[in-house]
């Protein structure tokens, strides 16, 4: 029986007890009906799952005994990073839950031309929190004991010029330079630079180019910006990383 596994931002070591979050608290003792005795697996993003016991229910929470530890080894060797245009409310979720279920190593969120999310300070915090969230929920669906880095959003000028020296860096283009045949991959890492919903204006793509950024064919079709940077990570993954 596979056992829930629970995101914990603290420190984790075996022998010690920890109060559980409230929303993991929730799911186990209510959703899940859980009881004292039974076991979950706690992980905070080192790598490693630690296997947990249920010591205490009550109002006041759940206290759970870490008991054991063990190395998650289920990274992709080729470290994809995904530079996307900021897309509105449940298409930038769906965008990373599933880049990260695909084993994104990071998320680069950019402000471009067309973005339609304004972000000042205070909604920039909050989405960020929830977007952080969003990426925890789905490495403990997936397994994934390491978390994918959050960029905080940024100008698409200043994310594309800040791309570590030696990436190979993509954007997604019908009409594109390389194929998925011939494109090649320095370094074991590539970023793929994914539009918002009106797509890259004629300025960004020139920003795109002036750093570097190569069109990359998938096929003769346009796709929308919640398909298109899930359909690079998956096609780039099957050739290069997770075989």
């Amino acid at each position: 029986m596979r056992l829930t596994r629970c995101h914990v931002d603290a420190g984790l070591a075996v022998g010690t007890s920890i109060a559980l979050p409230d929303a993991s608290a929730n799911h186990l003792a209510r959703v899940l009906r859980l009881r004292e005795g039974d076991g979950c697996v706690l992980f905070n993003g080192d790598g490693r799952d630690y296997d947990a016991r249920i010591a205490a229910i009550s109002k006041r929470g759940v206290l759970a005994d870490v008991v054991g530890a063990h190395d998650v080894d289920n990274e992709s060797p080729l470290r994809v990073s995904l530079l996307q245009g900021i897309a509105r409310g449940e298409k930038m979720d769906l965008i990373l839950q599933k880049a990260t279920e695909l084993g994104v190593a990071s998320v680069i969120p950019v402000m471009a031309e067309r973005t339609e999310v304004k972000l000042d300070a205070e909604r920039t915090e909050k989405r960020m929190a929830h977007w952080r969230s969003v990426i925890a929920s789905a490495c403990e669906q997936s397994g994934r004991a390491r978390l994918p880095s959050l960029a905080v959003p940024t100008a698409l000028g200043d994310a594309a010029q800040a791309v570590d020296h030696g990436t190979t860096k993509l954007t997604l283009d019908p009409t594109g330079d390389v194929s998925l045949a011939t494109v090649k991959i320095d370094a074991a890492a590539v970023v793929v630079a994914i539009g918002p919903e009106g797509g890259w204006s004629p300025r960004d793509r020139d920003t795109l180019s002036a750093a570097g950024f190569i069109g990359l064919r998938l096929g003769p079709r346009i796709l929308r910006t919640e398909t298109a940077g899930l359909a690079a990570i998956a096609a780039l993954q099957s050739r290069f990383g997770d075989l």
